[in-house]
């Protein structure tokens, strides 16, 4: 081996052994996440170094949380998360993808083919030897036999011709979704809850629904970019999961710090600013000199009239808006306030919140209009917001602050609410994948089959049309990478304790027969997913057929594993 020529220590596994290594590697991560997919799937329990326990079924978070050492396993965790990052979802899927596609691999390069040469021309059979031997048996015009192993470039090449005519088919398969400026409303909720069910139980999942969709749809604005960071997913440790609400304003996860403010208010003016209300000390380093207690005191005197002009500015604002009416005004601050200027400010009847999250600042804009200020000169009627009602909630030692009834909100607040921690985690992730995956429906403008539908046809058209339309050992690359497919309507059948086999053979005789139908997971009968409303994401399909032939490839081409770095040198 050429390696062992340039370092005779180097530790190496050869073609065969390399190639094994990777198939075993994506085998084994399969097994381990194909149980959570889909509605009926189980829930993985990690348990930290400290004890923490945490449950889950979401791919994404086991592929952080657990301790993946094998380096196949890694690059495939890798990609699993960066598909989560793009799309939002699709990481068991992408996983149970990459590991079906090389055990397909496997089955071909290891059972090689049967070459048998018979005067002029050459068989070749996938065939137990022995069977061959008895079905042609030694004449005069035999030459020779053999097993010629096949290579795997073989087989990525037919991935890549079944890669390109699957994305094709997608296409021309995906349902499309008009999005104007009212979108399909029916149509948004039953992505979301194809995604919901996924993660949680079917009754949440649906409570869930309208809140996920109400939300995208608070914060879209025609012609820009969804922002989902202008949705806050703040939650409480109290009540139960069903408790679990829109709240169309903010929810701060702090109170007013002065005992004399009111705990609500309504009719509520709002200043968001991000000006100190504080003796700060200089940036640079400074230092003040003087002779006695009366220049002390002139200093004191001097520093504490600068803060308290700033607060007076806002007090005179206060009152120009809201002399003669029963409105409240509202000030949420970026920066601190010291105890002085909470008291003038107290004093004035207004209220007063400090250190709010620089995100907040931006949330409460586009929650209850106005503007966020930098500076208390110049200060004008027009920089405030509105909001209906605010009001503070305690929960033991924490405090919460409401801002509601605003009047056109393009930011909300989720708030989650459950009995532990686990409960909470495990609606927190689910909520972020129903974001995304209508976030995404709405800039796709499409939307794709559930329930294995899409795999199905797309098996049956790579089978009956593609893979006939090519010639040479190309096609047992696109059939593996056809049956490799089946894995996901074959994983969501065994989580639901159905016969795999029945289940394929019943979708794919209806899909023979021209009709699109999907698994329902608790009949086992072939179902049309249309009607059911379910839908998967055309993002998501598009992202796993793109990223699972690719790596799937690069790993049957590694024909060398090679410690490097540093310690590739034993020592002696």
């Amino acid at each position: 081996m050429s390696v062992r020529v340039l370092n005779p220590n180097a530790e190496v596994l050869n073609k065969s052994a390399a190639l094994h290594m990777n198939i075993n590697a994506a085998k084994g991560l399969q097994d381990v996440l194909k149980s959570n997919l889909g509605p009926k799937g189980t829930i993985k329990m990690l348990v930290g170094g400290a004890g923490d326990i945490k449950l889950t079924k979401d791919g994404n978070t086991l592929l952080k949380e657990m301790q993946i050492q094998n380096p196949t396993a890694i690059m495939i965790a890798r990609t699993a998360v960066a598909q989560d990052d793009i799309s939002g979802d699709g990481t068991t899927s992408t996983v149970i993808f990459i590991g079906e596609l090389m055990k397909q691999s496997d089955r071909y390069i290891d059972e090689g083919d049967f070459m048998l040469i018979l005067g002029q021309l050459i068989f070749f059979e996938k065939h137990d030897m022995a069977l061959l031997y008895i079905l042609f048996p030694i004449s005069s015009t035999y030459v020779g036999c053999g097993i010629v192993r096949m290579h795997p470039r073989v087989l990525v090449d037919g991935f890549e011709i079944a890669k390109k005519a699957t994305l094709q088919f997608l296409e021309n398969f995906k349902t499309p979704v008009v999005m104007g400026e009212e979108p399909d409303k029916e149509m948004l909720k039953m992505v979301a809850r194809t995604t919901l069910r996924t993660k949680l139980y079917e009754a949440l999942a649906d409570q869930l629904t309208d809140i996920v969709v109400n939300a995208v749809l608070c914060i879209r604005k025609p012609e820009e970019p969804i922002d989902l960071f202008m949705v806050e997913i703040m939650h409480m440790r109290q009540k139960f999961d069903v408790d679990t609400r829109l709240v169309e304003g903010l929810v701060l996860d702090h109170g007013s710090r002065h005992p004399d403010m009111k705990r609500r208010a309504e009719n509520c003016y709002i200043l968001t600013c991000n000006v100190s209300l504080e003796y700060e000390k200089s940036e640079i380093n400074a230092g003040f000199f003087y002779s006695n207690a009366e220049q002390r005191e002139a200093m004191v005197v001097a520093e504490r009239r600068s803060v308290d002009e700033r607060v007076r500015k806002i007090i005179e604002l206060k009152n120009k808006v809201c002399n003669g009416t029963d409105n409240n005004f509202v000030v949420i601050n970026q920066k601190g306030i010291d105890p002085p200027s909470l008291d003038l400010l107290a004093r004035a009847g207004i209220v007063a919140l400090r250190r709010a999250k620089r995100r907040n600042m931006e949330r409460l804009v586009l929650a209850c209009g106005g503007e966020a200020v930098n500076s208390v000169d110049d200060l004008t009627p027009d920089c405030l917001g509105w909001a209906g009602l605010v009001y503070e909630h305690v929960l033991g030692e924490e405090k919460y602050t409401f801002v509601e009834e605003v009047k056109h909100p393009h930011s909300c607040t989720i708030l989650i609410k459950g009995p532990n921690d686990h409960t909470i985690a495990q609606i927190k992730d689910a909520v972020r994948d129903g974001l995304r995956s209508v976030k995404n429906t709405i800039e796709d403008e499409a939307v794709v089959l559930g329930a294995g539908a899409f795999e199905v046809a797309a098996r049956q058209h790579l089978i009956n049309e593609v893979k006939k339309s090519v010639k040479g050992r190309a096609q047992l690359g696109i059939q593996a990478f056809a049956d490799a497919l089946l894995v996901v309507p074959k994983t969501l059948a065994e989580n639901s304790g159905l016969d795999t086999q029945d289940v394929i053979i019943s979708l794919t005789g209806e899909h023979d027969k021209g009709n699109i139908v999907g698994i329902n997971q608790h009949t086992g009968e072939p179902i049309d997913p249309q009607m059911e409303g379910i839908f998967d994401n055309y993002a998501v399909k598009r992202q796993i057929i793109n990223s699972g032939p690719v790596i799937a490839s690069q790993l049957l081409l590694v024909d060398e594993v090679i410690r490097a770095g540093r310690n590739m040198r034993k020592p002696t």
